[in-house]
């Protein structure tokens, strides 16, 4: 778990509609239909972590997606500053489809929102929903394309 669970006086949770619409923006699920996209947002757990907040380190084992509702992240490669993501954006992809070590550090730069999609569960929806399954692969596909610069495949 990130963060504690919620109390009151916390900020009000994401809607459903603002929940799906994020989760629409991943490439992993832009494709999936209304129903689809529903039973995916069933599987997210919405948390809250403060500034400093170190979400994922690389070379751990992990396997969870995160999209940032609010708040912005630092990724970091070998101790190198790659990128800074904000709301809107989602992070942990990869380790959610293989369960690998992690590629990056995140950290957070600010107070966050997250929505969490755990590998597990994940993985249980691709088992009910083979549909899932394909478009992760047809998006891992594109994404592999994009990483090399001769796009000659």
């Amino acid at each position: 778990m990130l963060g504690p669970a919620r109390t009151q006086g916390d900020e009000a949770p994401v809607a459903r509609d603002e929940k799906l619409d994020l989760l629409y923006r991943i490439p992993l699920f832009a494709s999936l239909d209304k129903h689809k996209i529903a039973r995916v947002g069933e599987l997210t757990e919405e948390v809250e972590v403060p500034a400093g907040k170190v979400l994922i380190r690389q070379g751990d084992a992990g396997g969870d997606l995160m999209v940032l509702v609010s708040g912005q992240v630092a990724i970091e490669r070998d101790g190198v500053r790659v990128t800074t993501l904000g709301p809107g954006d989602f992070f942990g992809e990869i380790s959610l489809i293989d369960g690998r070590p992690r590629t990056a550090t995140v950290t957070t730069e600010t107070a966050s929102r997250l929505l969490v999609v755990s590998h597990r569960e994940f993985h249980a929806l691709m088992d009910q929903i083979p549909e899932v399954a394909a478009q992760i692969l047809h998006a891992l596909a594109d994404r592999v394309r994009k990483l090399d610069p001769r796009e000659t495949h």
